[in-house]
């Protein structure tokens, strides 16, 4: 089939020569990395960052009047002030930092829960969360009395947003719902999911892990109660992650991790905690992790973002179109909104030999569950292989993952 000529100006390959992984090959093969759904690649101006506080500014952040302790506090809160920007949330102090969604879907759990979920609530859970917007959510209607109900989907991998109004009522105390679906690709209409909710005052928490690297988003134009994501799928460390809140939430919630550093006074008698983000934020953090988030803004903000999300969109097209034109593979997930993920089984074949037989061929797909078994249940099948495109990946890419498709229906033929 004849690749169709390109409508982007996107120069991928100058993007390219910034991440010095993507030049190395892999079992004799140049590398095609298309796992980006599970981490996306690091540029060297990040690595460089990283590099220059571990080596030159290392040191413990707040409270240290030395000059190392000052600069690293100074860099690691310039990254908090680069977060409010790109997501343009209304206070910096909205901005909390942990180590990933994980953690901060964890935090918002816990926190509002303890606080405002009672027993007989409700919390509305979409089908095709990842297990870290499930499982929270779940112990925390277990701990509190209260019962997880799912808004489900249609066969396109779409939720029926007809169901999810009539789910929500006077008992709802939370929407837990993902912004792009990590198995599916599925974009969900969030500010009008986030609109409906309101009406109910009910305030939902947005894992927005797949959608911070894939295209622009503003918290306030969303009006997003909370939105979690990860530095490591947006071109940053691991170890580094971001949970907005609006201040009237946060404000009222208990802290979620106590120690040092989130604390006002402490006596045997009481203890009493600072202000946001402070209170969220015990121990010690991943301080060059949270400097590299910074620089991985940078980056972003660096380069022409509309134009990256644009050149994906168009990605993400050929590539459903060169894998619907095998008539063995089978695309999971083909909602007419998407982003950045193509998800596919073929018959007969185990995702993990998939997997195994492409990565022989220097290329690297995802193959499982995705951490999304209800998803997969949907399906009604055990996993599937996932390949995920960043703005750094490319048609030619795409062309040696249908070749490669091809090789493994040979060998299993």
């Amino acid at each position: 089939m004849a690749a169709a000529k390109p409508v982007s100006t996107w120069d991928v390959e100058k993007v390219r020569r910034d991440f010095p992984v993507l030049s190395q090959t892999v079992n004799g093969k140049p590398l095609v990395y298309l796992d980006n759904g599970a981490s996306s690649q690091v540029p060297q101006s990040v690595i460089d960052r990283t590099s220059k506080y571990l080596a030159e500014e290392h040191s413990n952040i707040h409270r240290g009047v030395h000059y190392l302790s000052q600069h690293a506090t100074t860099a690691y809160e310039a990254a908090r002030e680069k977060v409010k920007r790109f997501i343009n949330a209304p206070d910096v102090k909205e901005c909390i930092f942990v180590r990933g969604t994980t953690e901060g879907i964890n935090l918002v759990a816990h926190s509002y829960g303890r606080k405002f979920i009672n027993e007989g609530d409700e919390i509305l859970v979409s089908q095709m969360e990842h297990h870290s917007n499930i499982i929270p959510w779940q112990m925390a209607a277990e701990e509190r009395g209260a019962k997880v109900v799912v808004i489900p989907m249609n066969d396109c991998g779409e939720l029926i947003i007809d169901e999810y109004e009539n789910l929500l009522s006077e008992k709802t105390k939370m929407v837990a719902l993902t912004h792009v679906s990590n198995s599916l690709g599925t974009v969900n209409p969030v500010k009008e999911m986030i609109a409906t909710a309101h009406k109910y005052g009910v305030p939902v928490c947005v894992d927005a892990a797949q959608s911070v690297p894939h295209f622009p988003v503003d918290v306030q134009d969303l009006d997003a109660d909370f939105f979690v994501f990860s530095g490591h799928k947006m071109f940053g460390p691991t170890g580094s992650g971001v949970v907005y809140g609006k201040r009237k939430w946060l404000d009222a919630m208990p802290p979620y991790q106590t120690g040092g550093g989130m604390i006002r006074t402490v006596s045997f008698e009481k203890t009493t905690f600072a202000p946001i983000p402070d209170k969220f934020e015990a121990g010690t953090p991943a301080i060059a992790a949270g400097i590299g988030l910074g620089a991985a803004i940078d980056y972003i903000n660096a380069i022409d973002f509309e134009a990256a999300a644009s050149y994906e969109h168009e990605l993400l097209e050929y590539a459903t179109e060169r894998l619907s034109d095998i008539p063995e593979v089978k695309i999971i997930g083909t909602a007419a909104e998407k982003a950045s993920v193509l998800s596919f089984t073929i018959e007969g074949i185990h995702p993990h030999d998939i997997g195994t037989i492409l990565d022989q061929q220097g290329i690297a797909v995802r193959a499982g569950h995705h951490c999304a078994q209800p998803v997969m249940e949907f399906f009604d099948v055990p996993a599937t292989a996932r390949a995920s495109f960043a703005f750094y990946n490319t048609r030619e890419e795409v062309d040696k993952l249908a070749d490669a498709i091809q090789k493994v229906i040979e060998v299993f033929a």
